[in-house]
C-alpha cells in the first residue's frame, strides 16, 4: 500500500480500532500520512486520491472472547480483556503521537444481543477505562465506542473492499459499463449476512430513499459522493442458519424428541449431537432424550433441505426483495460485481482451494470438488485431515460443518441474492476449463465476475475496519473553499442530513485557513493542550477568573465604588492629579458608574497607548469602552445617561463629550434612559483577535448581568 510514501516523512498520522465480535475482540491499527505532507508531497493523481492507509499483520491482535462476554461484569472488561490490547498498541504507535491518535471501538452482532441495561454499561465502563488507563485521543465516549448496526457494518465493508480494489481512485480503470466503477460487498458471519452496492442509475433514481449518501474527500480536499444501498439479515449466518436447519430437520421428524435425523449435509458414517459433537454410531449419545444427526453424504439433497431457510415466500411489503421479505432495490449484474468476504472467503478456499490466492469464484467446479468431499465416508475424510490434504488450516470441526456451509452460501448467493451461476470459458479445444484455467482467466481480467471471494487484496485484509478508518482519515483532511460539507453518511438527502453520521469526533467543516463550528465547539481543549497556539497558561487563567469572580461578588454599590476611585476624571483635575494606582486607573472589565448601558467593544486600530492595560479576557456578555483612545486611534459606542449621578460625574461627562478629535467620541442616547433595554454590542471576529493577541489592544466589556454570572467562550461571527 505504498509503504514507501510513509518511509519519506515523519508527520503521520494512527488509528486504532477495535472490532468488538461475539467470539473475540481484534485490535487494528492503521498509519498515514498528515494532510499537509500529503499535499506537499502527493503528484496530481495523489492529490486526487483518498489517503493511503498502512497496515502490517503484526499491528493487528486479536483475544477471546468477546466482550460481551462481561455483561454481568463490566468492571473486568478492562483489566481482563482490554489491558492486553492496549499493552501491544502503546508498543506500536510512537510515545510522541499517542495524544494524537483516535481510538475506536465498534461492537457487532454479540453486544447487539445484550439487555440494553447491560450494554450501556459496559460500554461505559470500557470509556472510564480507556480514558483511565490510556494516553489515546478519545473525545467522545458515544462516537468512538459504541455498537454499531449490521447496514453500518456493510456500508463500512464496502468502503474497505473499494477503497482496496482502486475503484474511488481510478474509476476509469475499473468502468463497468453505464457510468457505473465502484463494487458490490458481501459479508457473513456466525449471526448475519450483509450486502452493500450502489445500483445502477435507473435503480439509484427508483429508490433513492432506501439509499446511504456516502461523502468522503481526497487529498487536495475535493469532496466525493456515493449513493449506496445497505441491509442486513440478522439469522442468516452461518452458525444460526444451522440452527434454523435443525429445527426444520425436527419438525420433519415429527416430533422433537426423535432420536436419529438423517442428515444429508454431514458425511456418510458420521454422527454428531444437534451441537455438533462427534460420538460413534454404537456409543451413546451424551443425553438420549435429545436427538441425534446421522449423516448421509447426500449433497444434491442437502442444496434441498437448505433451500427454504432463504425464507423466499415472505411476504413483500415493499417490491423488490430478497431474503425474508428485505427490501433489496433490483440488481443489474451486468454493472455489479461483487467481492465477499469472511464466511464466502473461508468455505471456498480454505478447504477446497487452499493455498489459491485472488481466484475467482467457479459455480460449477466449486460444487463438483464440494460434493466429492461430501460423498466421502467420514472415516476417510478424517485420514485426509492427518495428513492436512485440504490444508494445515482444516481440522475436524471444519470438516463437520463445510457441507452445510458450502450448501448455505450457494443458495445465498445464487437462489437469494440471484447471482448469475457463470464462470465457464470454452477452452481452445472446445471442452469445458477445469478451475485452474478459469482463475487464470478471471485474474487478468480483474474483479470483473459476478463474485469474487477474497481475503487479502494487495496483502491487505479486507476488512470492515480498514473502511471506518480510512472514511476518519478522509475526514482529517481540510475541506476546499468550494465545499465545506463534512465526511460520514446518512440519509439520501442534499448537504447534512439530519442522521448524518460524522466520520470523526472533531469533523473538519471549513478550510484550512478559516474557523470551523466544531473547532469553536471545543475552544476549551484548544486552551489547554500544549500544541496549541491558543494555550493560556494555567496560573494566569486562575488569576483572571478569581479577580473576575471576586469582583462580581462585591455588589454593584461597591463596584462604583471601586470604579471611581481608581477612574473617576475629577481625580485628574487641577495642577496636581492623583497618581493612578494599580493599572494606570484601567480595569477592563468594570462597569462605568456613570451608565446603566451596554456598550460596543471595538479593537484600537492606532499605535498602543502608553498606559499599561490587562491582557485579553474572553467574555460573551455585554461590553463597555471604558479607556482612553491614543491620539490615533478611533474609538465609538453608546453611553445611556443615569439619573442620580453626582454633580462631578455629570462635569466629567460633558467634559468627556466636548473632547477633540484627539479622543474617543462618546453619544448620548435621547429619551427615558430606564426604557432602554436588550443587549447592543457585537463580538470580535477570529481575525481582529488574532491581531490582538499581536500587540492591539481591545476595549473590555462589562461583567455579565447578575442573572448570568460566570463566563462563556466568546461567540464569533
Amino acid at each position: 500500500m505504498r509503504a514507501d510514501m510513509f518511509q519519506r516523512s515523519e508527520n503521520r498520522r494512527y488509528g486504532i480500532i477495535f472490532d468488538a465480535g461475539s467470539s473475540g475482540t481484534r485490535m487494528h491499527i492503521y498509519r498515514w500520512l498528515d494532510s499537509d505532507t500529503a499535499r506537499q508531497e502527493g503528484n496530481l493523481k495523489r492529490l486526487q486520491s483518498l489517503p493511503v492507509l498502512e497496515t502490517k499483520s503484526k499491528w493487528t491482535k486479536k483475544i477471546h472472547p468477546g466482550i460481551s462476554t462481561f455483561g454481568a461484569k463490566p468492571d473486568r472488561v478492562g483489566p481482563d480483556h482490554l489491558e492486553e490490547l492496549f499493552k501491544k498498541a502503546h508498543k506500536v504507535i510512537p510515545g510522541d503521537v499517542v495524544e494524537d491518535t483516535p481510538i475506536f471501538l465498534l461492537a457487532t452482532a454479540g453486544m447487539r444481543l445484550l439487555p440494553e441495561s447491560q450494554c450501556k454499561e459496559l460500554l461505559k465502563n470500557i470509556c472510564s477505562y480507556a480514558r483511565s488507563h490510556t494516553k489515546f485521543q478519545l473525545p467522545d465516549c458515544d462516537v468512538h465506542i459504541q455498537v454499531i448496526t449490521g447496514e453500518v457494518e456493510g456500508l463500512y465493508g464496502w468502503v474497505a473492499a473499494n477503497y482496496l480494489l482502486g475503484s474511488f481512485d481510478s474509476p476509469k480503470e475499473h468502468d463497468h459499463g453505464k457510468g457505473h466503477h465502484t463494487y458490490g460487498f458481501l459479508d457473513m458471519g456466525g449471526a448475519s449476512a450483509q450486502i452493500a452496492f450502489a445500483p445502477n442509475a435507473t435503480e439509484a433514481e427508483r429508490h433513492a430513499n432506501d439509499l446511504k449518501l456516502l461523502r468522503m474527500r481526497t487529498v487536495d480536499g475535493t469532496p466525493t459522493e456515493y449513493k449506496v444501498f445497505t441491509t442486513t439479515w440478522l439469522g442468516f449466518g452461518v452458525n444460526e442458519a444451522r440452527k434454523r436447519y435443525i429445527e426444520a430437520l425436527q419438525k420433519e421428524g415429527g416430533a422433537v424428541d426423535t432420536k436419529v435425523l438423517q442428515d444429508p449435509c454431514l458425511p456418510t458414517g458420521l454422527s454428531t449431537t444437534t451441537q455438533g459433537d462427534v460420538f460413534l454410531p454404537a456409543s451413546k449419545p451424551v443425553n438420549a432424550q435429545k436427538p441425534y444427526l446421522n449423516g448421509t453424504g447426500q449433497f444434491d439433497k442437502c442444496l434441498i433441505k437448505t433451500l427454504p431457510l432463504l425464507e423466499k415466500d415472505h411476504i413483500c411489503e415493499d417490491d423488490p426483495c430478497l431474503l425474508s421479505g428485505v427490501h433489496v432495490p433490483a440488481i443489474d449484474f451486468d454493472v455489479n460485481h461483487f467481492v465477499g468476504v469472511s464466511e464466502y472467503w473461508h468455505t471456498t478456499h480454505e478447504i477446497f482451494e487452499e493455498g489459491h490466492k485472488d481466484k475467482a469464484y467457479d459455480f460449477e467446479t466449486y460444487q463438483k470438488r464440494v460434493n466429492e468431499f461430501c460423498s466421502q465416508n467420514w472415516e476417510t475424510i478424517e485420514k485426509g485431515i492427518g495428513k492436512h490434504e485440504y490444508g494445515k488450516k482444516v481440522d475436524e470441526k471444519t470438516a463437520i460443518e463445510v457441507c452445510f456451509k458450502a450448501s448455505w452460501l450457494i443458495n445465498i448467493l445464487h437462489e437469494g441474492i440471484g447471482i448469475p451461476r457463470v464462470g465457464l470459458e470454452s477452452a481452445p479445444s472446445g471442452k469445458t476449463n477445469g478451475t485452474k484455467q478459469v482463475l487464470e482467466k478471471a485474474k487478468e481480467k480483474g474483479y470483473t465476475a459476478s463474485f469474487q471471494a477474497v481475503n487479502k487484496i494487495d496483502e491487505t485484509e479486507v476488512s470492515w475496519t480498514l473502511g471506518k478508518m480510512g472514511l476518519y482519515a478522509s475526514s482529517q483532511i481540510p475541506p476546499s473553499d468550494s465545499s465545506p460539507l463534512p465526511v460520514g453518511f446518512g440519509e439520501n438527502v442534499p448537504g447534512i442530513p439530519p442522521d448524518f453520521q460524522y466520520a470523526g469526533a472533531k469533523a473538519l467543516l471549513t478550510a484550512h485557513n478559516t474557523t470551523s463550528d466544531t473547532e469553536s465547539d471545543y475552544w476549551h481543549d484548544n486552551l489547554f493542550r500544549a500544541s496549541s497556539p491558543r494555550r493560556i497558561p494555567g496560573f494566569l487563567l486562575f488569576i483572571v477568573i478569581l479577580s473576575v469572580a471576586t469582583f462580581l461578588l462585591c455588589g454593584r454599590s461597591r463596584r462604583q465604588r471601586i470604579y471611581l476611585r481608581f477612574t473617576s476624571p475629577s481625580r485628574h483635575v487641577g495642577s496636581s492629579p492623583r497618581k493612578r494606582r494599580f493599572f494606570g486607573g484601567k480595569i477592563p472589565f468594570l462597569r462605568s458608574g456613570s451608565s446603566l448601558g451596554n456598550y460596543e467593544r471595538v479593537l484600537e486600530e492606532g499605535p498602543t497607548s502608553d498606559n499599561f492595560e490587562l491582557g485579553s479576557i474572553e467574555d460573551a456578555s455585554d461590553d463597555v469602552d471604558t479607556s482612553d483612545s491614543s491620539s490615533s486611534s478611533k474609538a465609538s459606542g453608546w453611553a445611556t445617561p443615569r439619573n442620580g449621578i453626582s454633580q462631578s460625574v455629570h462635569e466629567s461627562r460633558e467634559r468627556f463629550e466636548n473632547l477633540g478629535t484627539g479622543h474617543g467620541l462618546g453619544l448620548g442616547i435621547p429619551g427615558n434612559p430606564m426604557e432602554r433595554s436588550g443587549l447592543i454590542g457585537r463580538t470580535d471576529s477570529r481575525e481582529r483577535i488574532v491581531g490582538m493577541a499581536e500587540g492591539r489592544r481591545s476595549r473590555r466589556g462589562s461583567p455579565k448581568r447578575h442573572k448570568e454570572m460566570g463566563l462563556k467562550p466568546l461567540a464569533e461571527d
